[in-house]
């Protein structure tokens, strides 16, 4: 049994064309591609990462960090590479969805007043997980530059309870 599957192996292993020394200088000379500038493209911001039960971001965010005269590039994908989608004002408010699994940057949400906007549609609870397509503008900001702000109200009352919920600085969001 044992020679058997040995000459198997090695039956098998000569199957391939072998490769000349004439075939090999051919590839040699040929003119390798140039490696083109690897860029990503656009990932969306997630939004419902906590489940059915907690609203569709949970949290929010201001900006911190930057010069007075500055705002917070938001990019369509969370790489330093990645192309513009926007810009935060300094001092606004926008809602923080999901992070990286680096959690170096944050899937934000934001309404370009630089507030907390209702129409947004992430303040209420979403049935499933899903990419963010709402009437608000969406993207990846670094999260150095993002304060999570606690007490800070996320939308209207809770059906529930008829209480406000707040954000808190321990969300947990699950990383993308």
């Amino acid at each position: 049994m044992r020679r058997t599957i040995i000459l198997l192996c090695l039956a098998l292993s000569a199957c391939g064309d072998p490769a000349t020394l004439a075939n090999r200088a051919a590839r040699d000379d040929e003119a390798a591609p140039q490696a083109a500038e690897v860029t990503p493209g656009s990932r969306p911001v997630r939004i419902g990462e906590l489940g059915a039960n907690f609203r569709a971001c949970g949290a929010a965010g201001t900006t911190r960090n930057l010069r007075a005269s500055e705002s917070l590039p938001v990019r369509f994908a969370p790489f330093d590479n990645a192309g513009e989608t926007g810009n935060v004002a300094p001092g606004a408010r926008f809602f923080i969805c999901t992070r990286s699994l680096d959690q170096k940057w944050f899937g934000v949400v934001f309404d370009e007043e630089g507030a907390l906007a209702e129409r947004c549609g992430v303040s209420e609870p979403v049935t499933q997980r899903r990419d963010y397509d709402g009437p608000c503008r969406s993207g990846w900001v670094q999260s150095a530059f993002v304060k999570v702000i606690a007490g800070e109200q996320l939308g209207p009352p809770s059906q529930t309870g008829g209480e406000n919920v707040t954000a808190s600085t321990d969300s947990g969001l699950t990383g993308t």
